[in-house]
């Protein structure tokens, strides 16, 4: 089944309603982030990949996440904080949300994408493609420097 995105309504970081269909025609990171959390360090490599595709219509998007082990327990504000002062992180942060259980959007929708089911812990990613699409997903401990990530990526923006 192909998932796609372009209908999916989130809160940003003003609790603004943004539906993700204003994103078309950009290849999209959407990531569950923990400030406390043992991959936290995968900030900078998200922030590495903003900086090296962003020009070529790729976004990061952050969703602070508080569904495992409470490793989010901040408000948006201090999780802003966070990112900006330990890792200069410029992508951009939206609204907490759940990930697992009664989950909230994006989850809601990308949790059906292959395999489904719920996001098993912080910093799973999903690769979403140009028109909205998911085309990938990969867990936690996937690294966002890994080279089969970054291929997809590249692939997707040349697409």
């Amino acid at each position: 089944m192909s998932i796609n995105i372009q209908k999916v309504e989130v809160l940003s970081a003003n609790k603004q309603k943004v539906n993700l269909g204003k994103y078309q025609g950009q290849v999209l990171l959407i990531v569950n982030v923990a400030s406390k959390c043992g991959f936290t360090k995968q900030y900078s490599g998200l922030e590495k990949l903003q900086k090296t595709y962003k020009d070529q219509g790729f976004q990061v998007l952050g969703f602070p996440c508080n569904d495992f082990g409470g490793q989010e327990p901040g408000s948006l504000d201090e999780i802003k904080e966070f990112c900006s002062t330990n890792y200069n992180a410029t992508f951009e942060l939206f609204d907490k949300v759940h990930a697992k259980g009664k989950t909230t959007e994006p989850f809601t929708t990308l949790n059906q994408a292959q395999p489904t089911g719920d996001v098993a812990w912080n910093f799973e990613k999903f690769l979403i493609s140009k028109t909205g699409t998911v085309v990938g997903r990969y867990k936690s401990a996937i690294e966002p420097t890994d080279k089969d990530l970054i291929k997809a990526i590249e692939a997707e923006l040349i697409k």
